[in-house]
């Protein structure tokens, strides 16, 4: 039974995840809860992690839930589930690019879906800040430590891109702030 809900709950997440990893946030948390896999809390270290580690947030979830919850098997099923709607999807696209490619109608709808997946993400990131400075709804708690780190690490971002033409790299940014958690956290 495990197994049949790991694949129907990655295959979701895989079929509506629009705007890679960022966007899929939202719908990841939903579906994660709805079966209990893991708590929310958890998840949100989960997606820490996951951003400083090689691979998509939605692979490294989906191997490490498949394999906590049904060992080999379940890491297996869950990882092709949620990459085989991509998969499919990517190479239907192929297909059609070259008749897409000249059609407004479809030039359209891909300006649409870059704004909604910006406020997605906009969204998921504002969530992530929120709760992880001041809690969830059912407990907050106020974490000065991670405002002060928060606000640290917008300042360091956006001053940079006045000194740096584009700015600072976000990978250097997601170092600064794993030696900060570091010292501020411990290990």
């Amino acid at each position: 039974m495990i197994l049949l809900e790991l694949l129907l709950g990655f295959l979701f997440i895989g079929c509506f995840s629009f705007g890679g990893a960022y966007g899929a946030i939202p719908l990841i948390r939903e579906i994660v809860l709805f079966y209990g896999w893991i708590e929310e809390e958890k998840l949100s270290y989960m997606i820490a992690v996951s951003e400083s580690t090689p691979g998509p947030i939605m692979v490294n979830l989906a191997t490490y839930i498949g394999s906590t919850k049904a060992g080999v098997p379940g890491a297996v099923i869950a990882t092709i589930a949620v990459i085989l709607p991509a998969f499919l999807i990517v190479i239907v696209l192929t297909l059609l690019l070259k008749k897409l490619v000249e059609n407004g109608v479809f030039q359209s709808m891909l300006g649409s879906l870059k704004s909604c997946v910006t406020g997605i993400v906009l969204a998921t990131g504002a969530y992530m800040i929120l709760v992880n400075c001041i809690g969830s709804v059912n407990t907050v708690s106020v974490d000065y430590a991670a405002i002060i780190m928060t606000v640290a690490l917008g300042a360091i971002y956006f001053g940079s891109k006045k000194i740096i033409k584009n700015g600072m790299s976000p990978i250097i940014l997601i170092f600064i702030a794993g030696i900060a958690g570091v010292f501020v956290y411990g290990w």
